[in-house]
């Protein structure tokens, strides 16, 4: 793949990007009502591959918190267009990688030297690249490593990044009202975490030791003398990521194992730890030969506090969804209610949200559950286009819920399509054993 040898960095070659992608789309909207006009059956598949190409080579290049959202968005099975997810999906692993002398200057720049001389051989052309970083494989004392490089000028532009999208954003998801900017603030918050990789190593090695009572759960080590706040060095990991396993693997043993152990892995997190790994992507796992769950990066780390966490869980039970006097009571705890709410907005969320609530929380109603149920991940895909398409939900104001949804949702949705692309039948509590 080609390399890059400088990213656009500063707001107006951003900004420059992004508008030269929108002239591009909305190209694609004349050519799809062209074609309306002579056929009206014709669907919207081309419209959505074309748009998803331009848009996916536009962020590749950008990097940074552009292409991290496309990452994210790709998770989104049961709301994106396939053509999105499938080729937002390439942002986990498929970006044009940096050049061998932006890697030395980046070197030089924080460590004072060039990797050669750090480590006893480095190779230089990246083995992955992915929307924040790009890691390379090298050597010191017997040790097999990988170097997670993070790509010049990318801590900087997540401000105004996030500042150019803020507008498609609102629009997209039916945002309004002056506290929406919590939600922005939020993933501001995150994406600077992202960028400090000296608290990615505290944070990694807190978490790890945590949970290292959990059986079939590696790690690898953080190496803190050769981290700083733009690169990190760990071991290597042998192994095939997630997504390859699921392609490759024939034995429903080992499909049973891997999603167990990742289904501990997060409930330990969340109910023991009240901090959650909040990128659950097949790119930040992988499963060695024996079936272990290796877990690779935690750089998006989630704290889940405790006015959060137990009104959120406390829906996860049937008698209290079935509760109108309770349900309605964690409704405003959650701020899905207000209580400026008319009337018809209060009946009208109260009733998706118990329709929502009834069926996602379906996994912790029993002892056991088949993540390769196809009804249940197909009333998810269901009620998705639903209420994508309910005219009377586009007139409501989107704004809804806690900030902390934004990542704790995003956690589920993504551990849920993990679950489902293993297929795995799993103990619901098993991690209580871990306790």
């Amino acid at each position: 793949m080609k390399t890059i040898d400088k990213i656009p960095t500063n707001k107006i070659q951003r900004a420059s990007k992004l508008m030269t992608t929108g002239a591009k789309v909305g190209g694609n909207y004349l050519k799809y009502y062209s074609k309306k006009l002579v056929n009206p059956q014709h669907s919207k598949d081309e419209l959505n591959e074309s748009n998803a190409e331009d848009i996916y080579d536009s962020l590749k290049n950008l990097k940074g918190s552009a292409l991290k959202v496309a990452q994210m968005l790709s998770m989104e099975k049961n709301i994106m267009p396939k053509a999105y997810v499938e080729k937002f999906s390439l942002a986990q692993f498929q970006v044009p990688p940096i050049s061998a002398p932006l890697v030395r200057k980046t070197f030089k720049k924080y460590f004072g030297d060039t990797p050669e001389n750090i480590y006893d051989s480095f190779n230089a052309e990246s083995v992955a690249a992915a929307s924040i970083g790009q890691v390379h494989k090298a050597t010191k004392d017997g040790k097999n490593l990988a170097v997670k490089i993070q790509y010049p000028g990318i801590a900087e532009s997540i401000s105004s990044d996030l500042a150019m999208v803020k507008p498609v954003a609102m629009k997209m998801f039916n945002i309004k009202g002056e506290d929406s900017d919590k939600y922005f603030q939020e993933v501001e918050g995150k994406l600077l975490e992202e960028t400090n990789y000296i608290f990615e190593v505290v944070q990694s090695k807190e978490i790890t030791q945590a949970c290292s009572k959990i059986p079939n759960l590696r790690f690898p080590k953080y190496y803190e003398e050769l981290s700083n706040e733009r690169i990190i060095t760990m071991d290597w990991m042998e192994g095939q990521h997630l997504s390859e396993f699921v392609k490759t693997n024939l034995n429903p043993e080992y499909s049973n194992k891997v999603g167990q152990t990742l289904w501990d892995f997060y409930m330990f997190q969340m109910h023991q730890l009240k901090r959650v790994h909040a990128d659950p992507h097949p790119g930040n796992f992988m499963v060695d030969s024996d079936a272990n769950l290796i877990a690779i990066d935690f750089g998006c780390v989630k704290t889940v506090p405790e006015e959060f966490y137990a009104p959120y869980f406390e829906l996860a039970q049937p008698e209290n969804i079935n509760n109108p006097r309770v349900f309605s009571e964690k409704m405003y705890a959650l701020e899905i209610l207000k209580k400026e709410d008319t009337p018809e907005e209060t009946r009208f969320f109260s009733e998706l949200f118990h329709e929502m609530l009834s069926l996602f929380t379906k996994p912790f109603h029993s002892e056991t559950f088949d993540f390769s149920d196809e009804e249940f991940f197909g009333k998810i895909a269901e009620l998705s286009n639903k209420y994508s398409k309910d005219t009377e939900l586009r007139k409501m104001n989107g704004n809804r819920g806690s900030k902390h949804f934004l990542y704790i949702n995003r956690t589920f949705f993504g551990l849920y399509n993990l679950m489902n692309d293993l297929g795995a039948e799993v103990q619901i509590n098993n991690y209580k054993k871990y306790v």
